[in-house]
C-alpha cells in the first residue's frame, strides 16, 4: 500500500467515525426532545357534546404540548398558576401580533413589564380559541409560551396519574 492510499484510508475511517457520532447525537437529541415534549402530535377526540385532548406529563412533571398561534406551530407549557397566556416578546412579529399597552406583571421571578396583545387564533389540536387576550413578556425564554388560565378555564381539566385531559364543550 502506498503512502497516499494509506492516508486516504485513514481519512475515510475518521470521516466514518465523525458521521457516526453526528448521527448518534441527532438521534439522542430527538429522543430528549420527545422526553421533554411527549405531546408533539396531539389527537383530538370529538363527540357530539365536546372535543378533548389528552396530554402526557413529561419526565420533569410538566405538561408541554405543541399548538398553533395564527397557524404557526408553537410549544406551550400548561401553567395553571398563570392568569393569562404569556408569550415571549420576540414572537410578536413572527406570529403577526400587535404590541399593545405596557402593564406590570407579578411572576415567580418578581415584578416585570409585559405588553398586552390579542391572539386572533390559538389552536390546541383541533380545539380553537379566538381573540385570546395574552401578554408579550420580554423576560420569557424564546422556546415556549405559558398557556394560562384564561384559556384553560374555558375547558374542563382532569388530571389523573401522568395524564391530563382538557375538554371543551360545544
Amino acid at each position: 500500500m502506498t503512502h497516499s492510499t494509506k492516508q486516504l484510508g485513514t481519512a475515510f475511517i475518521w470521516g466514518g467515525w465523525i458521521i457516526f457520532f453526528i448521527v448518534l447525537a441527532l438521534v439522542f437529541q430527538r429522543y430528549l426532545d420527545g422526553e421533554y415534549n411527549p405531546n408533539r402530535e396531539l389527537e383530538t377526540r370529538r363527540t357530539d357534546q365536546y372535543e378533548e385532548i389528552v396530554l402526557k406529563r413529561n419526565r420533569q412533571g410538566h405538561y408541554v404540548l405543541d399548538g398553533e398561534i395564527n397557524g404557526k406551530r408553537v410549544t406551550f407549557l400548561v401553567d395553571t398558576g398563570a392568569t393569562t397566556t404569556s408569550l415571549p416578546m420576540s414572537w410578536a412579529k413572527p406570529l403577526g401580533l400587535e404590541i399593545g399597552p405596557r402593564f406590570q406583571v407579578s411572576t415567580a421571578n418578581g415584578l416585570g413589564d409585559a405588553y398586552l396583545t390579542v391572539i386572533p387564533s390559538l389552536r390546541l389540536g383541533d380545539i380553537e380559541f379566538r381573540n385570546v387576550k395574552a401578554s408579550l413578556n420580554p423576560g420569557l425564554d424564546d422556546d415556549q409560551a405559558l398557556l394560562g388560565m384564561n384559556v384553560i378555564k374555558q375547558m374542563d381539566l382532569l388530571q389523573r396519574g401522568d395524564l391530563m385531559v382538557l375538554r371543551k364543550y360545544f
